[in-house]
């Protein structure tokens, strides 16, 4: 009996340590996992832009008169040479008729530049054509490289818009020519003609008025030729350049535009922030793949240029990686506890980076770890993504 009675009361004594034991012991930490694994990563600069149609034309008074009220309206499509308002020019007295000759040949010089800028433009494009037609031939043959092939096709396809608007001013100055010759025939009323096809895009004050030399009244442009403009940090400017991927969202359609990245202006300006940070801002400009119809002028959009991706690469969320020591580290899940892991990162984005060395395919990383997790302690938590 006596034997017995001992032996129970080891078995409650050992009961109770367990128990204990087990109400002491640490709680797992929850957490929430997600697998490495191997998915497409893009690098982008983002920043807001906004669209601009290329060659816009402000039509101006070219003298001092009364201009007749403008019967067209915003959005109206003219043709080259259709008219687009009337002035009754004021009698011209010898100090007028000089400014007025003076504008003739300012005007014909003007229209001499850009038919010299049409001629080396052409050359230009017809350089360009060669090239992206030397790099078809040699591409398929593996004697060039694709990316060379991509920008011998952007160059030309960059030349060709800029002669389409070299085009466009050598029309408009022609154009100027012709009024500034009207200017001179006193008492003629002028008529105002379009120097090229498009839409009427402003128009400032319709009413008839009297107006002096120079004052605007009407601005037209073609909305199918639309261009991208933002301002990039001059932080990020430097890691673009002219044919990089533009992708373009947030204009208020469900899909989203693409294009390429054209120029890089070579001169920043400073621009006040929001929070009253002055910052060293720089121009960049894209061409549009395509030009959707409900997109106009000065339209806002969200830009994404792409400075490098890839198709397939080991990667973790960014939330997982945080900075110990020199480097970066990430906690592991292994058997139930966080293994802490120095990892080298390579290109990342505000979502993901991408791991070159330190983790393998498939391995459960801990996101957001707070200062209650430590190498060693008991994690229980759920798997995200994978």
């Amino acid at each position: 009996m006596a034997t017995r009675t001992r032996i129970g009361v080891v078995v409650a004594v050992m009961a109770a340590v367990t128990l204990t034991v087990w109400f002491l012991r640490p709680t797992p930490q929850l957490v929430d996992l997600a697998p490495a694994q191997r998915a497409p990563l893009q690098v982008t600069v983002d920043e807001e832009g906004m669209t601009r149609i290329r060659d816009r034309y402000v039509v101006a008074a070219p003298v001092t008169g009364r201009v007749r009220r403008i019967m067209l309206l915003e959005g109206a499509v003219v043709e080259r040479g259709g008219q687009l308002a009337s002035i009754e020019p004021a009698p011209l007295d010898s100090r007028a008729r000089e400014q007025a000759e003076a504008r003739l040949e300012a005007a014909k010089d003007q229209h001499r530049a850009a038919i010299a800028a049409v001629a080396q433009v052409r050359a230009m494009v017809d350089q360009a054509r060669r090239a992206r037609e030397r790099a078809e031939r040699l591409a398929p043959q593996g004697l060039l490289a694709p990316e060379e092939r991509e920008r011998a096709e952007l160059l030309e396809l960059t030349r060709t818009g800029e002669l389409e608007s070299a085009d466009f001013r050598a029309q408009a100055t022609a154009h100027d020519v012709e009024v500034a010759e009207a200017a001179l025939r006193s008492g003629e009323v002028i008529h105002l003609r379009a120097p090229a096809r498009g839409k009427v895009l402003r128009i400032p004050e319709r009413s008839e008025r009297v107006v002096t030399a120079g004052t605007p009244l009407l601005e037209l442009g073609d909305p199918t030729r639309l261009e991208i403009i933002a301002d990039l940090l001059s932080t990020d400017a430097v890691k673009v350049k002219p044919g990089d991927r533009m992708l373009i969202e947030g204009w208020g359609g469900s899909e989203q535009l693409r294009g390429r990245l054209r120029a890089i202006e070579p001169s920043a300006f400073t621009k006040v922030s929001a929070l009253g940070v002055e910052e060293q801002r720089v121009n960049v400009i894209g061409n549009l793949d395509t030009v959707p119809a409900a997109l106009g002028h000065a339209y806002r959009v969200d830009v994404r240029i792409v400075v490098w991706e890839a198709d397939s690469v080991l990667q973790v969320p960014a939330s997982a990686l945080f900075r110990r020591a020199d480097g970066w580290s990430v906690f592991v899940s292994e058997g139930g506890r966080a293994r802490i892991r120095q990892v080298d990162v390579g290109h990342r984005n505000p979502l993901a980076a991408e791991i070159e060395r330190g983790l393998r395919q498939a391995e459960l990383v801990i996101l957001h770890p707070g200062d209650n997790i430590a190498d060693g302690v008991r994690i229980a938590g759920r798997r995200n993504g994978g």
